[in-house]
């Protein structure tokens, strides 16, 4: 038998944009916390879904621009 296990939280980075607005309102209308880096996260924002910016998750800046 197989469980299936409820997510909570996606990380979202993506350098093509296209379709992530659809994507992040899909993830937030199943009560996923999305976490995020930059550009993505403030694209997010943008579109009124709330995001999580990485670092405020792991403490530390983002580096690379959020490649890393």
């Amino acid at each position: 038998m197989t469980q299936r296990v409820a997510i909570r939280r996606a990380l979202v980075s993506v350098s093509d944009k296209t379709n992530l607005i659809e994507l992040a309102t899909l993830l937030n209308q199943h009560g996923v916390q999305i976490v995020s880096t930059g550009s993505t996260a403030a694209s997010i924002a943008a579109a009124g879904i709330p995001v999580v910016s990485v670092s405020d998750v792991t403490g530390f800046p983002e580096i690379l621009d959020g490649r890393v």
